[in-house]
C-alpha cells in the first residue's frame, strides 16, 4: 500500500509539473499565430458509464470535438486525433473543407487519425492506456516541447495518460473534478456568493436522503417541489422530481419530522424521473455509488435556463467565453436538448459577472480551462430576473463545440461590454445548436447520405457570408436517426430559418421512410427570437 501511495504521488507531482509548462506556451492554444503546436485531442467521455448510457446515441459523442479539426488553418499546427473506432473518411473530409485558404492536402497531412478499434463500454482514455503500442504511436508521433492534450472531461485515466506521453493536459487536474459535481457546485456558489436554491449536503443512501429532504422542507415551508440529483448526473439525465402537493397535510407545522420524512421516503419510489426507462430500483443504487443531493425546485410562470462559460488560463486569469439560453426537455424541462446563442440581453451582462465570481473562486482552487456555469432564470415581471445558479461543468458540454466552431471558422471575437460576437467584417453573429435532432426517418442515412443532402440542397456553412449550418455527430444519423447542429446567422431569426431549413429538408429527403417520430414537437426548437429583435 505505501509502495502504490508513493507512485500515486509521483505521478501527481509529474502531471502538476506538466502542466506548468503551459504557462509559457498557452496562448498557441486558442490564438492563431505562427508558434508551432502539436495538439493531441482525446475525446474520451470519462464518467460514469451507467449514466453516459442514458444518452441515446453517446458511444458517437467523440465526434463532438472535431471542430478541434478547424485549428488545422494555423499551417505550422499540427493534429492527433484517437477515437474508439475508426471514423468514417467523409465525416473527416468535411471538417477539412471547412477550411478557409488552406488546401486541403496541406491539412490533411497535419492530421494523424488514430483508433483503438474498441467499442466497448469503457472509456476511451482507459482503452488507450490498455495498448501500449498504441500509445507509444502517439507517443513517437509527437514534439514533446511543443504537445498538449485536449479532452472532453478529465479524470484519473487523463491524468495517467499525460504523464504517460509526457504531455500536459490543458484541463482541471483530475483531483479537482469536484468542483464539478452537484455537491461541490454549491459549495462554489456558497464560497463566492453567487445566489442558489436551497439543498442538502451529499448522502450515500435514501435513508439520509428522506431525512434531509425533510429537514430542507422544514427551512422552506412553502416548498413545492424539489429536484432530487445523482451527484454525478449528466445532462439532466441524473435527476428526478420529487412532489410535495400531494402530501401537503405533512408539510411544516401540520405534522411531526417523522412523519414527514417517513411520507417523503414512500414516495421516493413515484418521482418522475427524467431520464427514460430510469427506476427507483436502479436510481436508489445508484445512490450509494455516486451520492446525491436534493434541492429546492425554481418555480416560476415565465423561466428559463441561460449558462454562461469561460476559462482559466495555465496564469490564473478568468475570462468569459460565451453566454447561452439553454433549450431544455424531458418530462420537466430538465434534460439539455441544445442552446441558442446568445442568451438575452435582459440577462447575459449579468450572467457574465456572476460567472466571473465562479471563475475566480474556481482558480483559487487550482482548476483550469473550461468551465461553465448553469442557472435558472425566473421573470419578475418588472424587467428583472431573479438568477440563481444550479450547477458548474468542468467539460466540454454541448455548448463548447458550437462556439468553437463559430471562433475557428470567423475567427472573431466575443464583446464583454454587448455579450455579442463579431467575425472580422464586425456583424454580430447569432447561432442555434443541438445534440439531438432525432427522427426515426432518419434512422439508415449514411455520412455519405447526408453529404450528398449539403450539396444537393446546399445547406453547408458559406464562408463568404459567414453563415449557414456545421453538422456534427453525424456517425450517430444511420443507427439512431440522430444528429447535432449548429446553424449560424447575422440574426436571431435568420438562425432559426437556417435551422428550420435543414430539418424542413432531411425531412423531405426521408419522407419515403413512411416514419415520422421524432424527439422535439415541431420542426424548429420552442424559441421565441422577438426579445433579440
Amino acid at each position: 500500500m505505501t509502495t502504490l501511495n508513493i507512485s500515486e504521488l509521483e505521478q501527481v507531482e509529474k502531471f502538476r509539473h506538466l502542466q506548468s509548462t503551459l504557462r509559457d506556451r498557452w496562448k498557441t492554444i486558442e490564438l492563431f499565430d505562427n508558434s508551432e503546436a502539436d495538439i493531441i485531442i482525446i475525446p474520451s467521455l470519462s464518467i460514469d458509464q451507467r449514466e453516459l448510457q442514458k444518452i441515446e446515441g453517446c458511444e458517437h459523442y467523440e465526434e463532438r470535438l472535431l471542430f478541434s479539426l478547424i485549428r488545422l488553418q494555423n499551417p505550422r499546427t499540427r493534429l492527433v486525433y484517437v477515437t474508439s473506432v475508426p471514423l468514417h473518411p467523409s465525416i473527416i473530409d468535411y471538417y477539412l473543407q471547412l477550411l478557409p485558404g488552406i488546401p486541403f492536402s496541406h491539412a490533411r497531412n497535419r492530421l494523424l487519425l488514430l483508433s483503438t478499434y474498441d467499442s466497448s463500454l469503457k472509456p476511451l482514455s482507459q482503452k488507450i492506456l490498455e495498448r501500449p503500442r498504441l500509445l507509444e504511436r502517439i507517443h513517437q508521433s509527437l514534439r514533446l516541447e511543443k504537445s498538449f492534450m485536449i479532452c472532453y472531461n478529465s479524470s484519473h485515466w487523463e491524468g495517467e495518460l499525460s504523464v504517460k506521453l509526457g504531455v500536459p493536459l490543458y484541463a482541471a487536474a483530475p483531483d479537482l473534478q469536484i468542483w464539478g459535481t452537484k455537491s461541490g457546485s454549491r459549495q462554489i456558489f456558497k464560497e463566492s456568493g453567487v445566489p442558489h436554491p436551497d439543498g442538502t449536503e451529499k448522502v450515500w443512501n435514501h435513508t439520509d436522503l428522506a431525512e434531509a429532504t425533510g429537514d430542507l422542507w422544514e427551512r422552506q415551508p412553502t416548498l413545492q417541489r424539489v429536484v432530487v440529483k445523482l451527484n454525478e448526473g449528466i445532462s439532466g439525465e441524473g435527476n428526478a422530481l420529487l412532489d410535495f402537493r400531494p402530501i401537503e397535510n405533512l408539510a411544516p407545522s401540520k405534522a411531526t419530522h417523522a412523519q414527514r420524512v417517513a411520507a417523503i421516503s414512500e414516495r421516493f419510489s413515484i418521482m418522475r424521473f427524467q431520464a427514460k426507462q430510469e427506476t427507483w430500483d436502479n436510481f436508489s443504487g445508484r445512490i450509494g455509488e455516486l451520492g446525491a443531493i436534493a434541492e429546492a425546485f425554481v418555480e416560476g410562470e415565465i423561466k428559463r435556463s441561460p449558462s454562461v462559460q469561460g476559462r482559466i488560463t495555465p496564469t490564473g486569469e478568468v475570462e468569459i467565453l460565451s453566454t447561452h439560453d439553454q433549450i431544455l426537455g424531458g418530462p420537466d424541462g430538465q434534460i439539455y436538448l441544445g442552446c441558442r446563442f446568445p442568451a438575452d440581453e435582459s440577462y447575459r451582462l449579468q450572467l457574465q459577472q456572476l460567472g466571473l465570481q465562479v471563475g475566480r473562486k474556481l482558480a483559487e482552487k487550482g482548476t483550469l480551462e473550461r468551465f461553465g456555469v448553469d442557472f435558472i432564470a425566473v421573470d419578475k415581471g418588472n424587467g428583472e430576473w431573479d438568477i440563481q445558479a444550479i450547477e458548474i461543468n468542468l467539460r466540454k458540454g454541448g455548448t463548447t463545440h458550437p462556439f468553437m466552431t463559430l471562433k475557428l471558422l470567423t475567427n472573431g471575437r466575443y464583446d464583454l461590454s454587448t455579450g455579442l460576437f463579431y467575425s472580422q467584417q464586425g456583424r454580430p453573429k447569432y447561432y442555434i445548436a443541438t445534440d439531438n435532432l432525432q427522427k426515426e426517418r432518419y434512422q439508415g442515412l449514411l455520412p455519405n447520405d447526408l453529404m450528398d443532402i449539403i450539396a444537393h440542397q446546399r445547406l453547408h456553412f458559406d464562408s463568404g457570408t459567414e453563415t449557414g449550418t456545421v453538422f456534427h455527430l453525424m456517425g450517430c444519423l444511420s443507427q439512431f436517426g440522430k444528429l447535432g447542429l449548429t446553424s449560424i446567422g447575422d440574426s436571431p431569426q435568420q438562425a432559426q430559418d437556417i435551422y428550420n431549413k435543414v430539418v424542413k429538408v432531411l425531412d423531405e429527403e426521408t419522407r419515403s421512410n413512411n416514419h415520422d417520430f421524432s424527439a422535439f414537437s415541431d420542426y424548429s426548437f420552442p424559441v421565441v427570437w422577438d426579445e433579440y429583435s
